[in-house]
């Protein structure tokens, strides 16, 4: 009996044995294998040479890098332009890949950044004095950075809190408000920063940053199609980097085409908006009324179809001054109530109502 069941015990623990080994090399052998990470956090800029458009930062940065002090920055512009990139990689630069985690304090809107956050965390981190040398032998710079990101959500009593942190530990601290809209920013704040402002990414330099990723991610699209995407981000590229790697996958290897990108970015196709001017034209207010119902039954967000709009009817060149200044007051108030939360179709069918009467009156 004691040998079946020292045998049981022995045939038991064999197999879970193996099961452990085949599980446990098949995880890291799946782990090493697959790490998906989107094409946003691949490509950005590991160092500040890599930051595109921004030649006055790089260069304010460059001389920093290089041994100079570092004042307080406010980097603030458009989004997908490049403000977080910038200074991660600059802090990296300057701290290695070992410190970095130890000397700069990175907090997002999706942080709790009231004003006791920042009496507690923030004022904590600031007072701690920094020395040591980095392992590869490099210059280290005496100070910590606190990169608070979209600062403009901040309240105001946070911000008048954060002044006198700013000012008092001048000596082991530097700050990096990155926003937005510079407005939101108290003036006591932006007085004791370097501006900078971030501009919207040029489409040669879109055109090229794109292409390049392509080459990478061995991913075949028509010139059309990157124009496309160019236009479609105005300026953002970490938009149009995420609309290329939705249609990355969508075609799974086949050619990413104008259409394909154009219905992955939510645009209203050019065919559909010159449909509803030839409905206007036609002055008939119950093909009006359909036509506006299959807009909203295919899904088309009528903020987009606004924002296109705009642009056709500046164009047009059989309406007067007088009826395009009609027709884009109307959009003005449209665009509102739909930020207000009013119902797309009455908005779309007021819209296209005045739009209608505006063409009609030459006729």
């Amino acid at each position: 009996m004691q040998a079946f069941l020292k045998g049981g015990t022995s045939i038991g623990t064999k197999p879970v044995k193996d099961k452990a080994s085949a599980s446990g090399t098949g995880s890291t052998g799946e782990s090493k294998k697959q790490k998906p990470i989107p094409w946003v956090e691949k490509y950005r800029p590991k160092c500040v040479d890599e930051v595109a458009f921004q030649d006055e930062v790089v260069a304010v940065l460059k001389k920093s890098l290089q041994g100079a002090d570092l004042p307080n920055l406010l980097f603030y512009g458009p989004p997908g332009t490049g403000k977080t990139s910038t200074i991660l990689a600059a802090s990296r630069e300057l701290y290695g890949p070992e410190l970095f985690r130890q000397r700069v304090l990175e907090l997002n809107a999706s942080d709790e950044r009231g004003i006791q956050v920042v009496r507690e965390k923030v004022k904590n981190f600031a007072q701690l004095t920094v020395g040591g040398t980095r392992s590869d032998g490099k210059p280290c710079p005496p100070f910590k950075i606190i990169i608070l990101d979209e600062a403009d959500s901040m309240t105001s009593a946070a911000q008048a809190a954060l002044r006198r942190t700013m000012e008092k530990e001048s000596k082991t601290t530097r700050f990096c408000l990155i926003c937005n809209y510079v407005s939101r920013i108290i003036e006591p704040l932006t007085s004791r920063c370097s501006k900078f402002r971030f501009k919207p990414l040029a489409d040669k330099i879109q055109t090229q940053r794109l292409l390049s990723i392509c080459e990478k991610e061995n991913v075949q699209i028509t010139n059309e199609a990157i124009s496309c995407l160019v236009e479609v981000s105005e300026g953002d590229l970490r938009k149009a980097i995420t609309f290329l790697q939705s249609a990355a996958r969508l075609t799974r290897g086949k050619e990413i085409t104008e259409e394909i990108v154009t219905e992955i970015a939510g645009v209203v196709p050019k065919e559909t908006l010159d449909s509803v001017l030839v409905v206007c034209q036609s002055g008939s207010f119950e093909k009006l009324e359909n036509f506006v119902k299959d807009l909203i039954n295919n899904g088309h967000a009528a903020t987009q179809l606004v924002n296109q709009l705009h642009d056709v009817i500046l164009e047009r060149g059989d309406l007067t001054d007088k009826q395009k200044a009609f027709i884009t007051e109307k959009l003005a108030d449209v665009d509102k109530c739909l930020t207000d939360g009013a119902d797309e179709y009455l908005q779309m069918l007021g819209l296209f109502a005045v739009v209608m009467q505006q063409m009609t009156q030459n006729s």
